[in-house]
């Protein structure tokens, strides 16, 4: 019973990940907390579901080693940003600049 609350949190916790990248695309270091939250939500989502679907924790250390790169790459694409434009703002960043 537990892991059916967990796994109702982790939805929300999920939806509301969403709903907050859509909203603030202002700043480049909320996009990357946003999506950090989404994959810390999926983890939990995991690891709840693993006892109903069948998950092995190996999958979910797939998942948690993933989204440990994906927050180190994140960063690194942050600080080259701050350094080259002097601020992390999207609107700043440009393909067409390089």
């Amino acid at each position: 019973m537990s892991n059916y609350y967990l796994f109702m949190i982790a939805l929300i916790g999920v939806s509301s990940a969403f709903v907050s990248l859509m909203l603030q695309f202002k700043h480049l270091l909320s996009l990357l907390l946003s999506l950090e939250a989404i994959t810390m939500n999926i983890f939990v989502l995991m690891y709840s579901s693993s006892s109903v679907v069948g998950f092995s924790g190996f999958s979910a250390l797939i998942l948690i080693t993933l989204s440990v790169c994906e927050a180190s790459l994140g960063v690194s694409v942050l600080v080259s940003m701050v350094q080259s434009h002097g601020n992390d703002y999207v609107s700043s960043f440009s393909s067409q600049k390089c």
